[in-house]
């Protein structure tokens, strides 16, 4: 892989950040940091930013007592400061209303009304539509799409009946292609559950779809009809294009054009697996390689709500343990794609456990040993140690190939473990005593184990990687960090402040 582009969706900036958006915007971060240390920065792309058009975002400007913009501005600027809180390391923020996605979209529109699909057909025309409409998830419902009669995401919201000419997409020419592209791997949807999700969609028949409103005004307007605003979700999937500058063809799109991670929650799966890859094709621009949709998570066992009490600010994580424990503790609780539960009174915890008395205390005592046994310098040895660290980067790479970034934690955590039980094992406070030279090759072992931590934990904690290299007199990244023994005898060390402090 020479380049890596990554998407997380843009986010309605209907209301401020909340634990849902840090999930996918970390998981996101931590694959980008993972990949500029595999093939540099300049071939990593991270894009997030805000989706600011359509009804919920000007009804919720009005009942703010706000114009459209200035709420839109607002909210927007507190993600972006959420995002810089998480240390996200995103290369570029995108957002719906700024004039060079505007242009790009109706440029995108312009070609579309010049497109023909798979069967020689215009894949745009006019027509009527009728139906429901959920402003909450500002989508077109069916009856297969209710429960009870409801949206089964916005449950108390009313479900607006529509009846209005729009422009169509002729998205049923696209579903013989669709099928074949997602089942043979050609545009992979995952996890697999999702996969077949899509696939089961498809089977039950791909209807045409509205592209435009025409009692909506906060939008942009649809370029070969005035009277008509493009629908959101149009607007919003073709940020990924105007993101990287598609209008002028720049370099910028040449180089990461197409995405090779999109990550997103599964509610907004059927956009991204169906519209946008349809959409593409009837441009005839190359897909994305991974659309990878993540489940939901409850907390404590109910759905985040307000009217509860219990939607999580990721901010206020941030406050309470500071930034990289607060991604830790986010995106730690359960395996990256499934449906979990967050027990926030787990969070204390999980962050004693595993940083304050985990990583933060087997550096200390690493480094305290070094301290007071060699005066803060690395002691003569090489690595001899039973732990097989070129196993544990294959599988390290694996998992971060397969987008587990659960398992990286897990193994992670177990060479903590393995290094505790190790210094328990060999007592160095014994070996003290009387046999120097096997205290100075478990020590050396330890050391350099560490310093192998340091990158491993770098996507996750890049802080505080940072300040284990520090500590261990590293000054810039080792080109070939992995390799096993690079840790010189005298180097001195500094013991420093705990990275965890218990809570």
């Amino acid at each position: 892989m020479n380049k890596f582009y990554i998407t997380t969706p843009i986010y309605y900036v209907n209301d401020k950040p909340h634990l849902g958006h840090a999930y996918t915007t970390i998981a996101a971060d931590i694959l980008a940091r993972y990949y500029r240390k595999q093939i540099g920065d300049d071939n990593v792309f991270l894009l997030t930013g805000t989706d600011e058009h359509g009804v919920k975002i000007a009804q919720a400007a009005e009942k703010a007592g706000k114009l459209p913009q200035d709420f839109s501005d607002e909210v927007s600027a507190q993600f972006q400061a959420t995002w810089q809180k998480l240390n996200i390391s995103n290369n570029d923020f995108i957002r719906t209303t700024e004039f060079r996605h505007e242009e790009a979209v109706i440029e995108i529109l312009l070609k579309l009304k010049d497109a023909k699909g798979p069967s020689g057909q215009p894949v745009l025309y006019q027509g009527e539509y009728e139906g429901l409409y959920c402003t909450g998830c500002e989508a077109y419902k069916t009856e297969s799409d209710l429960v009870d009669g409801k949206c089964p995401d916005h449950p108390k919201q009313k479900l607006n009946h529509l009846k209005e000419a729009n422009w169509f997409f002729r998205l049923s020419d696209f579903q013989t292609d669709l099928k074949k592209i997602i089942e043979s791997g050609a545009f992979k949807v995952e996890p697999e559950s999702r996969k077949n999700e899509v696939l089961s969609f498809i089977h039950d028949g791909l209807q045409d779809i509205a592209i435009s409103r025409a009692s909506v005004d906060w939008g942009i307007k649809v370029p070969f009809d005035q009277d008509q605003t493009i629908y959101v979700w149009v607007d919003a999937l073709l940020n990924y294009l105007s993101a990287l500058g598609i209008k002028d063809n720049s370099e910028k799109f040449q180089k990461f054009w197409p995405a090779e991670v999109q990550l997103l929650a599964k509610d907004i799966l059927k956009f991204h697996a169906i519209i946008l890859p349809a959409l593409l094709m009837a441009l005839d621009l190359p897909l994305p390689k991974v659309c990878f949709a993540h489940g939901f998570f409850t907390i404590d066992g109910q759905k985040m709500s307000k009217s509860i009490g219990n939607v999580i600010d990721p901010n206020e994580l941030v406050d309470t343990y500071g930034s990289d424990a607060a991604r830790y503790l986010i995106i730690s609780q359960f395996p990256f794609g499934n449906d979990g539960d967050i027990k926030a009174e787990e969070f204390v915890k999980k962050y004693n456990a595993d940083l304050a008395n985990g990583l933060g205390n087997l550096v200390s005592r690493v480094l305290g040993m070094a301290e007071k046994y060699f005066s803060s310098s690395v002691p003569a040895g090489k690595y001899t140690a039973d732990f097989d660290l070129k196993s544990f980067w294959q599988t390290y790479d694996k998992n971060f190939s397969d987008l587990k970034l659960y398992d990286n934690i897990q193994l992670i955590q177990q060479l903590v473990s393995w290094c505790d039980n190790y210094i328990d094992s060999e007592k160095p406070w014994e070996l003290a005593k009387n046999n120097n030279d096997k205290l100075s090759q478990v020590l050396y072992n330890l050391i350099e184990i560490v310093r192998h931590l340091a990158y491993a934990i770098s996507p996750y904690l890049p802080e505080t990687s940072d300040q284990i290299l520090k500590k261990l007199n590293i000054q810039s990244v080792e080109e070939n960090y992995r390799e096993i023994g690079l840790v010189k005898e005298g180097t001195k060390l500094d013991k420093g402040e705990s990275l965890f402090m218990r809570k």
